[in-house]
Formats: structure tokens, sequence, C-alpha cells
């Protein structure tokens, strides 16, 4: 039986072509995630051992659990954070070259040589303190030098490149909206590419500073990087010893503990490289897409073999093969075929993932993690195809193996099964997937109020009622394919009278093979639909919401969504000619309401915000006079989230950073205490060599006493600055529940009660909302604003129709690679359209040639075929368009509260797919057609 499955598989190879491309498509996706992950992966690695390569870490010592962000990137930290004060202890320890906190900046902007904020996809913007007494061992420049003052910057060659600057050069850098002129000192590259990572190395001092500035505590630290030699790292043995050195001297009040820089990097790079794990399942998701699709493919390809041979197995079974050794003999060729997709799909998911790779890399984020697969991804990737294979050709090997053999001789082939049970089932389940929107529905529009259902969450619901439709459609299809082809085929019969009868009636004549090649379209039209559909609504949302709740003329915002605007930007705004009404958006981050169950965002605003730059439409109580009063306004999600109402108490907190200014004070006092001891004591040393005759060396150490005082005066001030971190505490009543969507999901409080709880400098202008004075002109109002932010570079003044454009600029972006990435499924759909009509073709070859010997014109057989075609591709995409349209309505009332206020359809797009359904059938029928008519007719007559 290998022998014979072996013989048919040669004997049939180019029915199964369309197959193999299926089978390719889908193992490329499912290797190509994998690669890509390992890629990401081999890429956080290099990174990791490049950016975090201390020798030794010294961390805190008492275990916690929580989730932290240190200067090595984010992740995971699970240690109490340690005092800078030991770093002094631990460079005592031989063998410590030095030892350092190093400290960065997130929310820079640089410049570019034109002036424009540099941007990047996803990769951050970092300035790193390092300088020449703190060194950088992974840096290695090819100009110029560290900074030296606090003036100073220097540049990754990357960098530098992207943005057209050299050693020499001014640079602008954008922090918290302030602009610093930095003079470029240096140009460096590391061992590893950065992913795109603008990365900037500024003075520790200046890094320091800036923090404490931000209200950061820049006392303790998570970690402190000690390097044990300043060119060339320690092997992990040298490490370990280096690091028990340092446990040893650690003071037991420290609470820190020393380990090897090894362990530090493996840690992070394993939590970065989950957190980007993300990614891999998303992939994934479409290579299901793509696989299930190919499934149909598959077992249609089968259908056809199966047909083709079904006198070849009745014979076997006649000569005394049993059934398990016929359906043996047709999987064994979808082993075979399974094994030659798959090792194509690996060969193209590899492929796919090189010019990713150099997509990214001239996109500005290089990559240098190697994209080859690897034998397990090899492995996976075959093991899939040849499952997914052999469970597309298990039914058709069913047939084959349980047809009598007598009437599997005949010239008819075992009549289709009655389609009216499966029909009354995928009914069945479509209704239950409708009850379960209904219930999305029932719990969004808070028309009940039962916590079962709120336990759940619409996510939940919304993907078992889509499970259950779509599903259930793809049951019940083929009791819906007659009728459909009936109503479908309506305006081709009239149209073309004979093709088109001919045509319909065709269709109805292999309902499961016809609803499951539709069912291949079907999949990715409807979530396409739903996308289009949930995009146009957000659009349209977004859209109502500016031109019916937004009274603002301008909206001032900045590059990045790090960067706030500055409150001197704020302020140059409000004092602009023409300005009316204003309000900047203060978003406060370290506050928090302690009696809320979930995290919700605290902004303080102004009353103009409220009354007429975004006029409140609907409420509960009076917001505008809640804020004026000292009260909170909250959004009505909030306020059905944790059960509040008007005049319950928010408990607010907020932990804030300032300046210890007594421990400043004493730093300092402290360190002119040393000076002055210093210089005494090699005063008097001068005194005692010029008392004893030694003039020389009086006048070298009272030279050395002027060099003390001298550098002494020239340290900068700001590394004495200490900080404390002290909690404030309020309680806020609620004055007012907003029910606009705009207001929905945060607490707003006036400014004045924001500064009881945190420090000016800790809030975050993210939006500010501009209104002209009644009669000013609004075209020069806009131009007066864009001069008036124009010196802070970072910050745009957006009109309504630019600010509208750029909400909707958003979501294409989003929605452009998940679209490329469906597009794929309808790829292989359309082969399976090619696949099914080659089928259909092959079942007719007699029927064919009697028509053509009773006159039908070549014509006529390509006009029939054709139709035959269209009518299946826009049964799939109709079906596809109904169910996709449908979800989309009920995600849409599902996140009303969320902001999608309108449901939008969008029409243009929908048609678009069935004008591109009738090309795409028309296309696939090409080539049956051709084979169809290649055939001489006294052959195609006796063919059977």
């Amino acid at each position: 039986m290998l022998r014979i499955g072996l013989r048919d598989t040669k004997a049939h190879f180019r029915r199964f072509i369309m197959s193999i491309i299926a089978i390719a498509l889908g193992v490329a996706f499912v290797v190509g995630s994998f690669c890509f992950r390992e890629m990401l992966n081999d890429q956080v690695a290099q990174m990791m051992g490049s950016n975090s390569d201390a020798d030794v870490y010294v961390r805190g010592a008492t275990e916690q659990k929580k989730d932290g962000e240190d200067s090595l990137g984010s992740y995971n930290s699970s240690y109490n954070e340690i005092s800078t004060d030991v770093i002094a202890d631990i460079e005592k320890v031989d063998g410590v070259v030095s030892a350092d906190a190093t400290r960065q900046l997130g929310n820079a902007v640089l410049l570019d040589h034109n002036g424009d904020a540099m941007t990047t996809i996803g990769a951050p913007t970092l300035v790193i303190g390092f300088d020449t007494d703190d060194p950088w061992r992974s840096a290695h420049f090819v100009s110029g030098e560290y900074p030296q003052t606090d003036d100073e910057i220097a540049l990754l060659k990357d960098t530098a490149d992207k943005a057209g600057l050299k050693t020499g050069d001014t640079a602008k850098l954008v922090i918290d909206g302030e602009v610093h002129e930095m003079t470029v000192s240096g140009v460096f590259t590391t061992a590893s590419s950065e992913l795109g990572a603008i990365l900037i190395l500024a003075r520790p001092s200046f890094v320091e500073h800036t923090l404490q500035q931000e209200g950061e505590d820049t006392s303790s630290v998570q970690f402190i990087g000690v390097y044990g030699d300043k060119t060339t790292p320690l092997d992990e043995q040298a490490q370990q010893r280096l690091a028990d050195r340092i446990n040893k001297e650690l003071p037991e009040s420290a609470d820190a503990h020393a380990v090897t820089g090894d362990s530090v990097r493996d840690d992070a790079t394993k939590s970065i490289q989950d957190q980007l794990g993300f990614i891999q399942p998303l992939i994934l998701i479409f290579a299901a897409i793509a696989l299930f699709v190919g499934a149909f493919i598959i077992a249609n390809t089968f259908t056809m073999i199966v047909r083709e041979s079904m006198r070849g197995y009745a014979l076997l079974r006649s000569v005394g093969a049993s059934p398990l050794q016929v359906f043996a003999s047709v999987l064994v060729q979808a082993v075979i075929l399974g094994i030659v997709g798959s090792g194509i799909g690996v060969l193209l998911g590899w492929g796919l993932l090189e010019a990713i790779a150099k997509g990214m890399t001239s996109g500005g984020m290089p990559l240098s993690g190697s994209p080859a697969p690897s034998a397990t991804d090899v492995v996976v990737g075959v093991i899939v195809g040849v499952v997914v294979t052999i469970i597309g050709a298990t039914l058709p090997a069913k047939t084959a193996a349980t047809a009598p053999p007598i009437q599997a001789m005949n010239e008819t082939v075992n009549p289709e099964k009655p389609v009216r049970t499966r029909g009354w089932i995928g009914i069945v389940m479509v209704a239950v997937g409708a009850a379960w929107w209904t219930l999305c529905y029932l719990d969004a529009a808070k028309r009940v109020d039962w916590q079962w259902l709120k336990d759940m969450g619409s996510g939940w619901t919304l993907g078992l009622g889509a499970g259950f439709v779509v599903i259930g459609a793809i049951v019940c299809a083929p009791a819906f394919v007659a009728p459909a082809a009936k109503v479908l085929g309506w305006l081709p019969s009239k149209t073309f009278p004979v093709t088109g009868k001919l045509a319909t009636r065709n269709i109805g004549r292999a309902k499961r093979r016809t609803a499951n090649t539709a069912a291949a379209l079907f999949i990715g039209v409807a979530i396409v639909s739903c996308l289009g559909v949930v995009a146009s609504s957000m659009k349209t949302s977004v859209n109502n919401l500016v031109d019916n709740n937004v009274n603002a003329d301008y909206v001032a915002m900045t590059a990045s969504m790090t960067q706030p605007i500055s409150t001197k930007a704020v302020d140059a705004i409000e004092d602009t000619d023409g300005v009316g009404a204003s309000s900047a958006v203060y978003m406060l981050p370290t506050v928090e309401a302690t009696n809320a169950g979930k995290d919700v965002m605290t902004a303080a605003i102004k009353t103009d915000l409220l009354t007429k730059l975004a006029p409140i439409e609907s409420q509960e109580g009076d917001a505008a006079k809640a804020i004026d009063d000292g009260d909170a306004a909250i959004g009505r999600t909030v306020a059905d989230d944790e059960h509040w109402k008007v005049g319950d108490m928010i408990d607010l907190e907020s932990e804030n950073t300032i300046v210890d200014e007594e421990a400043t004070k004493q730093a300092s006092e402290a360190y002119q205490k040393q000076i002055e001891e210093q210089a005494t004591a090699l005063q008097a040393e001068a005194q005692r060599l010029a008392a004893s005759g030694d003039v020389s060396g009086a006048q070298a150490k009272a030279k050395e006493a002027e060099d003390v005082v001298k550098q002494a005066q020239g340290v900068d001030p700001k590394q004495f600055v200490k900080t404390k971190t002290e909690t404030r505490k309020e309680q806020v009543r609620i004055g007012a529940i907003i029910d606009d969507s705009l207001y929905s999901n945060s607490i707003f409080i006036s400014l004045p009660t924001a500064e009881k709880i945190t420090g000016k400098d800790m809030m975050m202008v993210t939006q500010m909302y501009v209104q002209a004075k009644p009669g000013a002109d609004v075209a020069k109002l806009g131009e007066e604003l864009k001069k008036t932010v124009k010196p802070f570079y970072t910050v745009s003044v957006l009109n309504r129709d630019e600010f509208k454009s750029s909400m909707s600029s958003m979501i294409n972006s989003m929605l452009a690679i998940i679209y490329a990435l469906l597009a794929l499924s309808i790829i292989i759909a359309v082969f399976g359209i090619v696949n099914t009509l080659a089928l259909n073709v092959s079942e007719r070859t007699k029927e064919i040639g009697l028509l053509r010997a009773i006159g039908t014109s070549n014509g006529q057989v390509r006009g029939m075929l054709a139709i035959e075609a269209v009518i299946l591709s826009v049964f799939g995409t109709l079906a596809g368009i109904v169910v996709g349209v449908a979800a989309g309505v009920v995600i849409r009332i599902a996140y009303e509260s969320q902001g999608m206020t309108t449901l939008t359809i969008p029409w243009d797009q929908l048609v678009l797919f069935l004008v591109a359904a009738i090309l795409v059938g028309l296309v696939a029928s090409i080539s049956p057609a051709r084979r169809a008519l290649k055939q001489p007719v006294l052959d195609a007559v006796a063919s059977e």
C-alpha cells in the first residue's frame, strides 16, 4: 500500500500544487513566528551583553514582590533599592576598578540638524549618564570622547548619522519640554545593534540633576554596576570571586548583596524576552487562520484525487485490500504532500524573515540577531504541515476506504448525503453565538445587572459569540448553497440564459464541497469586514467627538508620547494674542486612588475645559462647580466600576520625591569642611618644610593646597543635592459624575487640589485645548500659536481637521499590518476556488464533452465556469461580510463607553470586496476552463 500511495502521489502531483502552496504559506507563518521570536531573543541577548556589561552588580538583599524599572531596562525587579552611599564601601574592595549607579532619562527628544524632532517606531530615546570617570566599557568612540561638561553629549553612530550630526556640532536636546543646547563631544559604537534606539551619553551629574528636577529619588537605586577591569570583561569565576569579596565588605545596614554580572544579564534577558513574547502568538493567530483555510483546499484536493481513483480503490478492495489499507494509501499521499509543502514553507518562512530583517534595518531598526530557523523550528513546521494535511485528507480517505467496491466501479459515485440536518445544527450554533452577543450588548448597555456576566467581561462574551457564529456558519453553509445559487445566479441566468442556468445548477450539485471552498474565503473576509467596521466606527466616533463635543479651535500636542508639553510652553500659549479659553490636561502619574479597585488615571484641568472647550452634555451634579469647589468630577465608567456616587469620598495619595534641604546643606558643609581640613593640612606641611629650609617642597605643598581649593570651587553643587520621599494624602469628595465618553475613564480635579497632593513638576501636560477669543481671527491665531511653540520644537499645534486626521492615521497604521497578513488567507482561498473548479471539471469531463459535441462554443464553456466561480466567490464573500459586519456592530456596542459612540459601516469597502470577489472568480476560472477545453471532444465523451 505504501508503493501504491507513492505511485498515486506521482500520478496526481499536478493536482497537489495548489495544496502544496496552501501548506507552504501556512507553515511559513508558523516557522516565521518562531524564527522572529528567536531572532528577537538573540537580539535582546546581544544587547544585554553590551548594554549591561558590568562584571558584578550590587542589588538589594531583601526580596520584594513588585514590578519595577531600572537602568538596565524595564523588567521585573524583586529586591529592595539600595543607598548610593554604599558605593564608597564597594570602591575600597580589592579588584574593584570602578563602581557606579548608572542612571538614564527616557523622556528626551533629540533634534536633528534641521531642528526636527527625531522619532522612532517603538525604540526609545535614552540619555545615559557616562563620562571619563564613569565610562561604559561597551562604548567605542570612532571620533571625539566622553562629555566633559554638563553642556556636552556623545551620540551613538547610528543616531548621529540619522540626525546629520558629527563631533563638534551643536545639538538641541528637549527634556520635559525644556530645550538644552549641547555640544556633541564624540560619536561611539556598541558591539550589538540597538534596534534603532537613539542613545545619548551625558555627564552623570546632568542626568542625576535632571531626574531630581523630575521628582525622582536619586539617593537610592536598584543596581550598582562594578567593573573589575575597564577594558576586558571578567570570566564567570572571576566575577564570582569579586562578588564574594564585595559581599564581605558590605555593611549589614546597607541591605545589599553582590551578584555576578552574568546572572543579572540572564535574568534581564529572560524578562525582556518574555515581554516580547506577545508577538509570537499574534503571528501564530494568522498562521492558524492560514492553515485553517488551507485545510479546506487540502480536503477538496483529496476529494478530487479520490474521485478520480475510486475505481482503482474499488479494484483493490475486490482483490482483498482492507478498508484500513485503502485508508492508509491515501494518508501516505497526505504525508508526502505535507512534507513537501512544509519543506517549502520552512524555506519561505526563512526567506520572509530575512526580508523583514533587511526591511527593518533599512527602516531604521537594524537587527543583528540571526533569522535562520533552528532544528526545532524546522521540525515544528514540518509536523504542523503534515498534521494539517492529514486532517484535511481524513474524510476523503474515509470515503475511499468505505465505498462499496461494486458501487465504486459504477460510472456514478456515491450520492451526496443530505445537508438538511447539518443546516439545522449550524443554525442552532449561530443562534447560540447570537445569544452570547446579545448578552454582551445587554451588559454594555446596562440593561441587565448580572454579576456573573460582568465577571466574564465583554472579551469572553464577544469571543464565545464569534466562535459559535463562525463555526455555525461553516456548518450550515451547505444547506444554503442551493438557495444562494438561485438568488446569486438570477442575474447571470437572465443575462446569459444557457450558461447562466447551467452554472447555477452546477453550483448546487456538490453542496458540501462548494460550501467548504466558500468557507475558506468566508473566514478572511469576515475578519477584514469586522476590522473595517471597527476602524470606521472608531474614526467616525473620534470625528464626531471633535465636531460635536470639542469647541476648541486648536489642540497642542507633542511629537513623543513620553514627552510632555512644558509649563513654559503652556504659559506661552496662554499669553498668545487672540487666545480666549484654554486648558491644559495635566496627567498625574504619581497620584493613586487608594480606595479604587482598579487603576484609575487622575487628571487636573481648568473649568474652561468642561464649560467652553469640551462642554459636558450629560452629567449628574455640576462638574464645573465641583472642580471650582475643590471636589472631584469622575467619568461614568469609573463610577460604575467602583460603585461610586455623588457625595462619596476618594482617597488620593501620591509619593513625591523632593529635595531634602537639610541633608543637602549637610552634604555641602561636610564637603567644604573636608576641603578646608585638606587645605589646612597641606599649608601646615608647607610651613613645616619652609621652616626646615626645603623651599621647593614648601612651594609644591602650597601649590597643592591652592589647587585643592580651586578644584573645590569648580565642583558642581548639584552633586550635593539629596532627595527624600514624601507621601501626601488628600480626601476628595465626588461632586459630579460625567456621562460623556470624553471624560468616562478618569478622575478630574482642579490644579490647586492637585498641587496639595503632588508637585507641579510631577504633572505631565499631554494635550492643551485652545479657543480663540470672541471676534478674533481664528486662522491668524493658528499662525501666531505656531510661532509661539516653534522655540519648543517638539510641540505641534493642530487645527480641528488636522487633529482628526492624526487620530485616523494612527488607526490606519495599526490596521495596515493586520490587513496585509489577512490578505494571505484570501490568497489561499483563491487557490481553493481554482481547486474546486478543477475538481468540478474533472467530475464533469463527459458532460462538458457532450455540451461541446452538441454545439456549445468554447466561449460558452468558459462563461459557464466563470459564472460558477463568481457565484461561489460571491457566496463566500457575502457570508463573510454579513458575519463580519455583525461582529463589528457588537464590538462597537461593547466598547461604546470607551468612546466608540458611532456605528459606521464602510459600504465602499464592502462593495470593493464584492467587486474583488467577482474578479477573483473570473481569474480563478481561467485555468480550469483551459483544462476543460484542452481535451478533445471525443476523448471527453468517452472518458468514463
